[in-house]
């Protein structure tokens, strides 16, 4: 009966989390950011006081799902981020992976959804923190390395969408472009979800029978110059890149499994 009305309670919660998520953009979009184009002037230091704005938020929101009981997160490593024109890769097992991400990453960029631009709820805090659309096609990765030149701490989800149902990870190319051509280093960032849930396809009422454990471990720098050949194409150098990724990614969640 206690884990029958703790679930109820945890659907409940998880529900009334989103709510305060949809509710909370829409206050930031009409309120909070108008407020802050009046005050700061100046585009580059707005974008920044934004995303700070952002970030106090999500780490207010993640705080509180844990005190509601809908989960529990441990992070190791973290120091390992207050560092500045990082590279942050990370694998993508729940809908609230870039939450966390950004909850305690300063200065976070990070690609988003085109239609996020546009959406009631998100294109607030995602316009005014100037977040780089995945619209742009091939001026995508382009955005991105001037990005890290900016020294922006960038967050990127190589698998380019949430890991499926039979937790395999397949990586794209385009974070190993991002790399190649922008970065010296990348500072992998490894997730794992205990129990499983808000995967991809999976409906937000359906929670797991006991309360989430969400581990961050932020890992050791890799340099990009191990892992390609002297004298490779761009093309290649991509290509052994995203091979290496999709080994690194895979070998480290089995092994933590």
């Amino acid at each position: 009966m206690l884990a029958g009305l703790s679930r109820c309670w945890r659907v409940l919660a998880t529900g009334l989390s989103f709510a305060v998520f949809g509710i909370g953009g829409v206050l930031m979009r009409v309120l909070v950011f108008p407020l802050l184009n009046v005050l700061v002037r100046q585009p580059e230091r707005r974008v920044r006081a934004a995303r700070e704005i952002i970030r106090r938020a999500f780490r207010a929101y993640v705080d509180m799902m844990r005190a509601l009981g809908v989960l529990r997160y441990e992070i190791t490593g973290l120091e390992k981020l207050e560092r500045g024109g990082l590279l942050i890769l990370a694998n993508h097992p729940t809908l609230i992976d870039t939450v966390f991400l950004m909850a305690f990453v300063k200065n976070a960029d990070c690609i988003v959804k085109g239609a996020l631009w546009n959406n009631p709820f998100t294109g607030g805090p995602v316009r005014a923190a100037a977040y780089i659309s995945n619209a742009g096609g091939a001026e995508l990765v382009d955005d991105c390395i001037a990005s890290l030149r900016r020294g922006n701490n960038l967050i990127v989800f190589p698998e380019g969408t949430r890991t499926g149902a039979d937790g395999v990870i397949a990586l794209k190319r385009g974070a190993a472009n991002i790399a190649v051509r922008g970065a010296r280093d990348i500072t992998p960032v490894l997730i794992r979800c205990d129990p499983p849930t808000l995967g991809k396809g999976e409906k937000w009422w359906r929670v797991p029978p006991r309360r989430v454990l969400l581990r961050i471990d932020v890992q050791d720098d890799v340099a990009i110059a191990g892992i390609i050949g002297q004298g490779e194409s761009e093309v290649l150098a991509a290509r052994q890149v995203t091979e290496f990724l999709q080994n690194y990614f895979t070998g480290k969640y089995r092994s933590h499994a």
